[in-house]
């Protein structure tokens, strides 16, 4: 399997190196500015997940199958990392630390916990594969177009750092295909009986205003991450890295430092 394309910022310090794995339909580009940021006292890696932006496709999209793609990319950079996903990416950085706990330093995990969530994002991909990509040539026009099916400008804006306008035609940067067809997997959790819990330092960061880690999942949070600490951002949504840029920064930096 090919390697996942990763964006690199700052140079290698005392400090480990820290990798960031994105959530669904997201990139490394989207990370860019905490990742910038961070890198003043350390390496950052972010990555482009399989089936996403610039990384290869693949018709499996698996936690254990994602979890492989990121200890490759931790492989190669020769040391333990510490470790920070979000939603998708924070259920990838969980199963990893599960399985190959001698790869991870330090884990935060960004508004998911590891349980299975009933929702589906499937009406998003219907809504994209929707969208009438014909004579379309500016990112305004996109929005306009998937305004009609797509309500939240947030969402919609998200959704459109994936759309590739240089290429001709215009294409999603997403294996919509794969990504659909494995959707239950994806918000659903692996069976962990068997696994030894994660020992090392975790830190579970929601957002306030989300309703992604509840009271209820917290049971399950101790048993597989017994370190577990909890922070919440006030006035932040799922998208807490997005919201709260600077408070989600600040509160990494508390937590790896």
């Amino acid at each position: 399997m090919p390697l996942l394309t990763t964006l690199r910022h700052g140079t290698p310090t005392d400090l480990p190196p820290l990798l960031i794995v994105h959530g669904l339909f997201g990139s490394a580009r989207n990370w860019g500015a905490i990742a910038k940021r961070m890198s003043d006292s350390r390496a950052v890696v972010a990555v482009d997940m399989r089936n996403h932006a610039g990384s290869f496709w693949d018709e499996e999209h698996t936690y254990p199958a994602m979890a492989a793609d990121l200890a490759a990319v931790i492989e190669a950079e020769g040391q333990p990392m510490d470790v920070m996903g979000h939603s998708m990416g924070g259920k990838t950085a969980m199963w990893l630390a599960l399985n190959r706990p001698e790869l991870v330093n330090r884990l935060v995990v960004a508004d998911i916990a590891p349980v299975s969530y009933g929702h589906s994002q499937n009406h998003l991909i219907a809504a994209m594969r929707g969208l009438d990509l014909s004579g379309l040539d500016s990112r305004r026009e996109a929005d306009a177009r998937l305004a009609a099916t797509v309500k939240d400008p947030g969402v919609r804006a998200f959704l459109l750092q994936s759309l590739d306008l240089k290429a001709e035609p215009p294409c999603w940067r997403l294996n919509l295909d794969a990504l659909e067809r494995q959707m239950d997997l994806i918000t659903g959790w692996p069976d962990t009986s068997g696994l030894a819990p994660y020992t090392g330092p975790t830190l579970f960061l929601s957002g306030a205003l989300s309703d992604y880690v509840t009271p209820e999942a917290r049971p399950a949070i101790r048993a597989l991450f017994p370190q577990a600490r909890f922070a919440k951002l006030p006035g932040a949504g799922h998208w807490l890295h997005a919201e709260k840029p600077r408070d989600f920064e600040a509160t990494l930096r508390v937590f790896f430092d």
